[in-house]
């Protein structure tokens, strides 16, 4: 997307007037998994009579006058921290799909057998969500599996992570898919958002780009290894996915065929997650967790290519400033 130069930033919804009219700063945090999204606003109360109430919806608004702005999403207002010298204000919300508290309510069930698609529908319909389910994870086979002293919401995104996939509410949908494909499942069809660093690329200026590359893990492990406990033989039994040194998946399984899959993903998550890039960057409203990263030829070839975003940290001051800090790791090669 072609940027502007003025950024812009707009609060909609409760006290809408009052927090554009006072607002200094501001902060969005969008995150991948389970974990809320949250915005920050800082506000300018002098003279100011009361407080902005908690509990009230608000929605964000961002991007540049010359390009437009994107809808970033609605949040409840779920803190306030007022400050006397100088007097300010920090309002802390939270993203509306986890304000739910039944949603986080911690609950003890068994679940299986059944199919991967079957239960992630059954927990999220209860809420309200409707369900999106990736074609190849739809009939994967789930024997049985604990949950225990566990919010529903925790307990998706633990089963996904067994298939190495994502679980991640996104309006009123609920998307359970791969890394890089959740926006699709969405219907939200975006494009790797590409990033090019420019020639004269130095602090101070607008477009000045910053980046680490962190390489952990992906020469430690070729390999993971999972177990299954063999009832008919009274023994347990393991499955190996790729060649030594092998990653050990600590938890046991029930069959083979979820041991295999649970070793599977693991190579995947190897070979993925030991990459890992941290980008400051201009703003870019197209820039979200789950999302796509591309970095262009302008970048060191080791760093070059598609990323999959894990979260993205949004800033700035009103029609001063807007920067994005981006997180982001590598997809597996079939990705």
């Amino acid at each position: 997307m072609t940027l502007g130069f003025t950024p812009v930033v707009e609060i909609y919804g409760a006290n809408a007037a009052l927090l554009n009219e006072r607002l200094l700063e501001w902060e969005h945090t969008d995150v991948a998994g389970f974990k809320s999204d949250q915005l920050k606003l800082t506000l300018d109360i002098e003279g100011l009579e009361g407080l902005p109430s908690l509990g009230g919806n608000i929605g964000l608004r961002v991007g540049y006058l010359e390009s437009g702005l994107v809808d970033k999403g609605r949040f409840r207002i779920t803190k306030r921290t007022p400050s006397l010298f100088p007097l300010r204000l920090v309002l802390v919300a939270t993203a509306a799909p986890f304000d739910h508290a039944e949603f986080k309510q911690r609950r003890t069930a068994s679940h299986g057998p059944i199919s991967l698609g079957a239960l992630f529908r059954q927990l999220t319909t209860r809420y309200g969500f409707s369900p999106r389910v990736a074609p190849d994870l739809e009939n994967e086979q789930i024997l049985h599996i604990d949950q225990t002293n566990e919010s529903d919401m925790a307990f998706l995104t633990r089963l996904a992570k067994r298939f190495d996939a994502v679980a991640k509410p996104v309006d009123a949908l609920y998307v359970l898919g791969r890394k890089g494909t959740i926006n699709s499942l969405s219907g939200k069809i975006l494009p790797d958002v590409e990033l090019s660093i420019t020639r004269d690329n130095r602090p101070g200026d607008r477009a000045f780009i910053n980046a680490t590359f962190t390489d952990s893990s992906r020469a430690t492990y070729l390999g993971a290894r999972a177990s299954w406990w063999d009832a008919g033989a009274g023994k347990k039994r393991t499955v190996e996915v790729g060649i030594e040194p092998f990653k050990v998946v600590t938890q046991r399984y029930q069959n083979e065929a979820e041991a295999r899959t649970a070793a599977e993903g693991e190579m995947r998550r190897v070979g993925r997650e030991g990459l890992e890039v941290n980008v400051v960057c201009p703003g870019n409203p197209a820039f979200g967790a789950e999302g796509l990263l591309l970095l262009d030829a302008s970048w060191p070839g080791f760093m070059q290519g598609r990323w999959s975003i894990d979260s993205v940290t949004a800033s700035g001051k009103r029609s001063e400033s807007y920067r994005c800090t981006i997180k982001a790791s590598g997809l597996a090669p079939a990705e």
